[in-house]
C-alpha cells in the first residue's frame, strides 16, 4: 500500500523532471501546455478522489484499489505512445482517474489491516509516504530519463503499476461494505465544483482573472458547491457531510494540507530546471539532487508523534509552516554560483516543516470520519493535497515565466521557454539568469503565501480552542 501511494504521487512530482526534455522534444509544447501536463493529472486526481474513496467503501476497496491500478497503468502507457500534445493530455487524464481511486482506498485498507491500538501509527507512515514520493518521483524519474526519453518515464511507471497490481490482488485483505448509496448526485455536484474551480484557478495567470473564463468558473464552482451543501444537508447518507466542516480544526487542517503541498509542489516544479540549467546537473544528479528534502522525513517521521504529544498540536503546525516557508524563501536566494551544499541545506530546512506538518494534519483529518467512511476521509486529505499541488505548480509557474519572459536578452525576447530561448539567442548565460531570476521570484511569492496561510491554520485552531 506504501508503495501504491509513493507511485501515484511520485507521478506528480516525476513529470516535472521531465518539463525541459519535453520542452525540447518533437511535440513542440507551449509554456502553457507544459503546465498542463503537469496539472492535467493532479486536477484529475484531486476531483475525483472523494468520490473513488466513497465507491470503495461502498463496492470494496480492495476491489476498487485494482481498478485504480489498472487504470494508472493504461493512463501512462497511453502517455508513453502519444503521438502529440493532445493524447498525451488524454493519457494524464486517464492516469489521474487510476490514481483517484488507488490513493484513499491504500490507506482504507491499512487502517482494516491493522488493530485499532497502531492505527495511529498506520496513519502517520502513510502519511509519510505521501511526502516521501514527491522525492522518489524525482530520483526514479532521474534514474529512467538518464536512460532513455521521456516517454520511458511513462512506460516504467505502467510496468511498476502492473507489478503492484499483482501483489495486491495477492496480499490485500477484503474489507466489508456498507450499503448506504453512492450519492452519485452528490458526488457529480462536487467533482463538477471542483472542476470548475481548479480550472479558473490554473487559467487565471494565462488569461487573466478578470476574463469570462475564470469568473465563470468561479462562479460555476460557487454555485456548484453550494447545491452540494444543500443535497448532502437534506440526504441522510451523504457522500460528504458539510456539517463536518463545522470543526474549525478540520477546516485548518484541510487548509493546512493544501498549503503545505502547495509549497512543496512549486518547488519540485522549479528544482528540475534550476538544477539542470542554473548548476549545470544532468537528469540524475537532478533526481537525486532533491534527496536532501526527504532526509529529515525518514529520520523524524516516527517521532512526530512523540514531539506533538510534547509540545503541543498547534505549536508543532506552527513550526511546520515556519520551518516549510522559511526552507522555500532561503531557496529563492540561490542562483549559478551558490554551492549545492547550501541548496541542499535549505532542501533540509522545508523537509523538516513537511516532516511535522503531514502526520499531525493528516490525522486531524482522519479522526474527524467513522471508520465505516475511511475512504471518503483519505480522499478529503488526497483532494486537499492535490488542489495544493494544482495550485503551487499555476503559481510558481505564472510568476517565474512572467518574470523570465521579462528579463530575457533582446534577441530571445518571445520565447516562452528557457529551451526555445536558448536556441534563439548567442548569450545562452543571460537566459539561464534570467530562468534564475524567474524561478527565485516564484519561490518567494511561495514562501510568503505559505507563511501567511500557516499563520491563518494556527490562528483558527488557537481561537477554536480559546472559545471552547
Amino acid at each position: 500500500m506504501c508503495a501504491a501511494v509513493v507511485l501515484v504521487v511520485g507521478m506528480v512530482a516525476a513529470i516535472n523532471l521531465a518539463v525541459p526534455p519535453l520542452a525540447a522534444s518533437g511535440l513542440h509544447p507551449s509554456a502553457p501546455a507544459l503546465v498542463w501536463i503537469v496539472d492535467t493529472y493532479v486536477i484529475v486526481f484531486a476531483c475525483l478522489v472523494i468520490p473513488a474513496g466513497a465507491a470503495g467503501d461502498r463496492f470494496g476497496r480492495k476491489g476498487v484499489l485494482l481498478t485504480g491500478l489498472g487504470l494508472f497503468a493504461a493512463g501512462t502507457l497511453l502517455s508513453a505512445l502519444a503521438p502529440d500534445v493532445a493524447v498525451l493530455l488524454a493519457g494524464r487524464a486517464l492516469t489521474g482517474v487510476g490514481a483517484a481511486a488507488v490513493l484513499p482506498n491504500s490507506l482504507a485498507v491499512l487502517l482494516h489491516a491493522v488493530p485499532a491500538g497502531r492505527r495511529a501509527g498506520t496513519i502517520a507512515t502513510w502519511a509519510s509516504m505521501t511526502g516521501i514520493g514527491g522525492v522518489a518521483g524525482n530520483v526514479g524519474g532521474g534514474l529512467v530519463l538518464t536512460a532513455g526519453s521521456w516517454r520511458w518515464l511513462f512506460t516504467a511507471a505502467a510496468a511498476v503499476s502492473l507489478g503492484l497490481g499483482v501483489l495486491a490482488a495477492r496480499y490485500a485483505p477484503v474489507s466489508s461494505r456498507h450499503d448506504r448509496p453512492l450519492g452519485a448526485g452528490s458526488a457529480t455536484l462536487l467533482t463538477g465544483a471542483s472542476v470548475a474551480l481548479l480550472l479558473a484557478i490554473v487559467q487565471g495567470p494565462e488569461a487573466g482573472w478578470g476574463s469570462v473564463v475564470v469568473v465563470g468558473g468561479f462562479a460555476t464552482a460557487a454555485v456548484l458547491f453550494t447545491a452540494w451543501v444543500f443535497a448532502g444537508l437534506r440526504s441522510a447518507h451523504p457522500l460528504l457531510d458539510p456539517r463536518l466542516f463545522r470543526d474549525p480544526r478540520l477546516r485548518s487542517a484541510c487548509l493546512g494540507l493544501t498549503a503545505i503541498f502547495f509549497g512543496m509542489f512549486a518547488l519540485f516544479y522549479v528544482n528540475a530546471s534550476f538544477l539542470q540549467y542554473a548548476k549545470g546537473f544532468g537528469v540524475l544528479a537532478t533526481g537525486l539532487g532533491i534527496v536532501p528534502l526527504t532526509v529529515p522525513v525518514i529520520l523524524g517521521g516516527p517521532h512526530v508523534g512523540r514531539l506533538t504529544g510534547r509540545i503541543g498540536l498547534d505549536a508543532t503546525i506552527a513550526c511546520a509552516f515556519a520551518f516549510v516557508g522559511g526552507g522555500l524563501l532561503g531557496l529563492s536566494t540561490s542562483d549559478a554560483h551558490t554551492p549545492y551544499g547550501v541548496y541542499a541545506a535549505w532542501l533540509v530546512v522545508a523537509g523538516i516543516g513537511v516532516t511535522l506538518a503531514l502526520p499531525a494534519l493528516s490525522g486531524v483529518i482522519a479522526g474527524a470520519l467513522p471508520p465505516a467512511q475511511a475512504g471518503v476521509g483519505t480522499g478529503l486529505q488526497a483532494t486537499t493535497r492535490e488542489f495544493g499541488s494544482a495550485l503551487g505548480v499555476a503559481v510558481i509557474g505564472t510568476v517565474s515565466t512572467a518574470r523570465f519572459a521579462a528579463a530575457l536578452p533582446p534577441d530571445a525576447r518571445g520565447a516562452h521557454t528557457v529551451a526555445e530561448a536558448l536556441t534563439r539567442t548567442s548569450r545562452p548565460a543571460d537566459v539561464v539568469t534570467a530562468f534564475v531570476s524567474g524561478a527565485d521570484a516564484g519561490l518567494r511569492v511561495t514562501g510568503v503565501a505559505v507563511l501567511v496561510l500557516g499563520a491563518l491554520v494556527v490562528g483558527e485552531s488557537w481561537w477554536s480552542r480559546r472559545r471552547a
